[in-house]
């Protein structure tokens, strides 16, 4: 009768000792060195849209928590850089990207400030002109 309650508890102590080391909880998953540091390196290229001028990893807004979280959780499940991205554009638009694609769309957003810059030039230029025959 012993021989048979010592072998149910190696058993079932053996069973409790291998299940523990194969299970990998949630919070080990999203806490891992590699999914902290790939959030961070996400959202350093994420505009937080209420501070619009800081990234989400440098924002404090709930905005900016609420996406750090979104990112943290598809980086845990596998998820590329180029999908998060993808999935975050689709979302909020490409305004939230600090380096949003070149599209038809977005030209203004890459080609406006130099378009600024030669007005401001060609302005400097001709006020100079125009104080130097005076």
């Amino acid at each position: 009768m012993f021989k048979k309650i010592n072998l149910f508890l190696l058993v079932l102590s053996l069973f409790f000792i291998t299940g523990q080391k194969g299970i990998i909880k949630e919070d080990d998953k999203l806490n891992s060195n590699y999914v902290i540091n790939k959030t961070r390196e996400i959202g350093q290229n994420i505009r937080c849209l209420v501070c619009q001028n800081q990234s989400i990893d440098d924002s404090s807004s709930l905005l900016a928590k609420d996406l750090r979280v979104l990112i943290k959780e598809k980086v845990a499940n596998g998820f590329t850089d180029k999908e998060i991205y993808d999935y975050l554009s689709k979302r909020y638009g490409d305004y939230i990207l600090f380096n949003p694609p070149l599209k038809t769309n977005t030209i203004l957003l890459w080609f406006l400030p130099f378009v600024i810059l030669i007005f401001g030039l060609f302005l400097i230029m001709n006020i100079l002109k125009t104080n130097r025959f005076k």
